[in-house]
């Protein structure tokens, strides 16, 4: 077995609890990484298409990487895997903090959940054990309660991940949460969990993840961080982690403004309620991700005034900002803490929730819903009474909260009279708030137009398409923060080399690259299966354009996103009308069995449709 991995992956059937330990074949390490890569291999082999995501056939996992708790700089991430419920076909989201460390500690490198628990249960894993626990007494509490009370009772050394009350009652916008303020929040995972009435799950050990190099891989570290401090990077993370550029980003473009409607420069001009020293004039300390050096989140002191969120409450990071902030036309600092801490309390996606915010501040601006229907609730661009108000709401799923809680594809569906105008998403999934106009305008490595539009998890900053994607995919695979472990350096990367120090394998980067298109093309492939071609994702105009801005830095962009797609596809070696990769990719990858189930026996290999 190589080095890095724990060996085992843990099996728990929910309604029986019946629980057995795998030991993989080499070849899924080698071939697929880890984290979602392991992940699209095993659910393409064993769950059937078709199944509803919040039914017992969907599967749910939590899976780490191969550099998850090792020396590593920043290797502190495990994924979530599970079908989303937001659009239908590949769901993951990606989490820091200790929980994935202790995973690993606690004797496993990932554990799949089958079925719906009779009851509302909690998984123990405790060095190399497991136990489902009854959760009765925890469903309904809050997910700071809910952490706090199973470290309570396991110690300091136990790591706790965990749903809120919202995935609880299956908001679609729900997230898994750990360290108070780190959430796997993206498709909707979260309702997976809650689904499965799996409240949390608990990693307590001190077993030591095996290194095949530990003196190289310790070098390694040694190098990364002074590489990271000679470009000021690290300071300057530390400072204001991602928080640090929401107004400037509010008035160049980057944000997104007004529900994706608006000009930052003319609709928000005053952005003094966004700089960067509100975002840290509260810190109470600052924290970090398992030993990472970047610390690069913060602890904040009780707030004072007219919100009133609680001692602990974790400083706020750019997207969660942007999606409460200029999205929502909104400058009050202390009303988008209050906004991320309900979110974090309740287990919701902050960037899902401020969209949702801003389409229902849109459809209320323009006659769409009224104070009769949103329980008197006033929701003008802006008003963060109002939007605080109701992100409490969604949590609880009350009253028009309920309406909102699903996200706004289904929110406009229930509204009704002319509302989906204003539901800015794709696929079903609210989008990241990076506005991909100004990537396609200016700036070269933000999510392009195509890369939001045609990824396997549309809509989402952290993600791509096409060759940019294998990038992705490998860090995410490799257990490690692409943020910092992106970083470019005179020395080059990193991942071929702390890959080698960690796992005794010896890959190029181009090589470790191939696994990361490897992955692209088995995710894809479960999509595709599930009969979804993202050419047909829906994307609404305004996220490219369609019509574009008359003002600001954006004016008259709107980006050729056929184009782009075309390109990427053929990039991909991937037919530009079905997206079904060629026979010939699939060989090369060797991915035998997908390319026999896309092309079967009479078909013509290569390019073209199977069709």
């Amino acid at each position: 077995m190589l080095k890095g991995y724990m060996g085992k992956l843990l099996w728990v059937d929910l309604p029986t609890g019946k629980m057995e330990e795998e030991v993989p074949d080499e070849s899924l390490y080698r071939d697929f990484i880890g984290g979602y890569g392991v992940g699209s291999r095993i659910y393409y082999n064993r769950m059937k298409a078709g199944k509803d995501p919040i039914g017992p056939d969907n599967i749910f996992s939590v899976i780490t990487g191969p550099l998850t708790g090792t020396p590593t700089v920043s290797g502190t991430r495990y994924a979530a895997v599970a079908k989303s419920p937001l659009t239908g076909g590949w769901g993951d989201a990606n989490s820091g903090g200790h929980f994935g460390p202790h995973l690993k500690f606690a004797g496993y490198d990932a554990v799949f959940f089958t079925g719906i628990a009779e009851k509302p249960v909690y998984l123990l894993v405790d060095n190399g054990k497991a136990e489902l626990k009854d959760a009765t007494s925890l469903w309904g509490k809050d997910a700071y309660y809910t952490e706090e009370t199973l470290e309570k009772e396991y110690g300091s050394q136990a790591k706790v991940i965990c749903i809120g009350p919202a995935a609880e009652k299956l908001s679609l916008i729900g997230s898994i949460m750990t360290h108070k303020g780190d959430a796997a929040a993206r498709g909707g995972i979260g309702a997976v969990m809650g689904s499965k009435k799996l409240k949390a799950i608990v990693a307590r050990g001190n077993m030591e993840v095996p290194i095949a190099d530990i003196e190289k891989a310790n070098e390694l570290r040694k190098e990364h961080i002074q590489g990271l401090r000679s470009t000021g990077f690290l300071e300057r993370f530390h400072e204001y982690g991602t928080g640090g550029h929401a107004d400037m980003s509010a008035h160049s473009g980057d944000t997104p403004v007004k529900n994706w409607g608006g000009v930052g420069v003319i609709d928000v001009p005053d952005v003094s309620g966004l700089h960067r020293d509100l975002v840290i004039a509260n810190l109470d300390k600052r924290i970090g991700c398992w030993h990472c050096p970047a610390v690069c989140r913060g602890s904040l002191k009780e707030g004072k005034g007219e919100y009133k969120y609680p001692a602990g409450t974790h400083r706020l990071e750019y997207e969660t900002m942007g999606a409460f902030g200029a999205n929502c036309a909104n400058t009050d600092m202390e009303s988008i803490i209050m906004a991320s801490h309900l979110c974090n309390y309740y287990g919701m996606d902050t960037i899902s929730a401020g969209t949702i915010i801003s389409f229902a501040m849109e459809c209320y601006e323009n006659g769409v819903i009224n104070k009769a229907d949103t329980d008197g609730i006033e929701m003008t661009w802006g008003n963060h009474r109002a939007l605080v108000a109701m992100v409490e709401k969604m949590g609880k799923r009350e009253g028009f909260g309920d309406v909102l809680a699903d996200g706004v594809k289904i929110a406009a569906e229930k509204i009704g009279r002319g509302a989906e105008q204003y539901a800015v998403h794709i696929g079903g999934q609210e989008v990241g708030m990076h506005d991909p106009r100004i990537a396609f305008h200016q700036f070269a490595g933000m999510p392009s137009p195509a890369m939001y539009w045609l990824s396997p998890t549309p809509g989402r900053h952290t993600q791509a398409f096409g060759p940019p994607s294998f990038i992705n995919n490998l860090n995410n695979a490799m257990g490690v923060c692409m943020i910092i472990f992106d970083q470019r350096l005179p020395e080059g990367p990193y991942a071929p080399k702390m890959m080698a120090a960690v796992t005794g394998l010896e890959r190029s980067m181009d090589e470790l690259l191939k696994a990361g298109e490897r992955i692209a093309n088995m995710r894809h492939a479960f999509n595709l299966r599930e009969g979804l071609n993202p050419l047909e994702h829906y994307i609404h105009g305004r996220v490219v354009g369609r019509p574009p801005l008359k003002e600001g830095p954006l004016a008259d962009v709107s980006p050729d996103i056929e184009a782009e797609g075309w390109w990427y596809l053929g990039a991909l070696d991937w037919d530009r009308k079905t997206t079904v990769p060629s026979r010939n990719k699939l060989l090369e990858l060797g991915l035998n069995d997908v390319a026999d189930e896309l092309w079967p026996p009479g078909k013509t290999p290569g390019m073209g449709s199977p069709g």
